[in-house]
């Protein structure tokens, strides 16, 4: 966090882990303030990331989730998001951003939709009770892996928000990133950049993939998004003290370009 402050960004999307406020942890009130008073001081809004791989089973990667076979799974998923919407609450995040969840191979489709709706109706009532925003972010592999996957979601479940990552949809190649800020721009409850190769989930530094950067930054401000976009380089931790600051450079020479063309 005081990296991506010194860099001159204005937020973090903090991804809850082990390491890195695990809401599991003692003390989970007292970490919540102290929390919310280095985001003061770094002056860093927030959104908060659900994606840790080995949080909630140490052997299985990513769980349980929400269309897990075992009941006690679902409902440990869904105590997970709830502690996230109150760490959303404390620390005036502006939202909670969750996936669905990959069906393992004994659950069929519907069943698995099935479970899906109802842990999301429970995630989504917690939200309101905290008066927080939950937004589902559409995955590559996932039961919602598309921006078609959250509408039919949103229409059982209206109060949800859309977690657009922009390069996703180069791997799923269902819209253009730039035509999907304009159309979803309503439901949009963050938004995630980075660049991507078409067909290919890897997560890359500016410049190394297919990404029209430039046309999602304009796409951003002719809709007058006003919330956080996060640059998602999870791949690029180990070196973090160069892609940050670089990151943001490339971003606001792309800005640059922009306003002079």
């Amino acid at each position: 966090m005081e990296l991506i402050a010194e860099a001159g960004y204005d937020g973090v999307a903090l991804t809850l882990d082990h390491h890195h406020h695990d809401p599991f942890a003692p003390d989970f009130g007292g970490r919540n303030a102290q929390l919310n008073r280095q985001l003061r001081e770094l002056n860093l809004g927030l959104v908060i990331e659900t994606g840790a791989r080995y949080l909630l089973d140490a052997r299985q990667k990513h769980e349980p989730t929400l269309l897990s076979p075992s009941l006690a799974g679902r409902q440990r998923r869904v105590e997970f998001l709830t502690r996230c919407l109150d760490i959303c609450a404390a620390c005036g995040s502006e939202t909670v951003s969750f996936w669905a969840g990959v069906p393992q191979p004994s659950v069929a489709r519907e069943q698995a939709w099935e479970w899906l709706l109802e842990g999301l109706h429970q995630v989504a009532a917690a939200a309101q009770e905290r008066g927080v925003v939950a937004s589902v972010e559409p995955e590559p592999g996932m039961l919602i892996e598309t921006v078609d996957d959250f509408l039919r979601v949103r229409q059982a479940v209206p109060s949800l928000r859309l977690a657009l990552d922009t390069g996703h949809l180069l791997v799923t190649q269902e819209r253009e990133p730039a035509a999907a800020v304009h159309e979803l721009a309503p439901l949009l409850g963050t938004v995630a950049i980075e660049d991507m190769r078409r067909g290919v989930h890897e997560h890359l530094p500016f410049g190394e993939g297919d990404m029209d950067v430039a046309a999602v930054l304009q796409a951003l401000r002719a809709v007058r998004f006003r919330g956080l976009v996060c640059v998602e380089l999870s791949r690029e931790s180990h070196r973090a003290h160069l892609m940050i600051p670089e990151a943001l450079r490339y971003l606001r020479q792309t800005e640059r370009q922009l306003q002079s063309a």
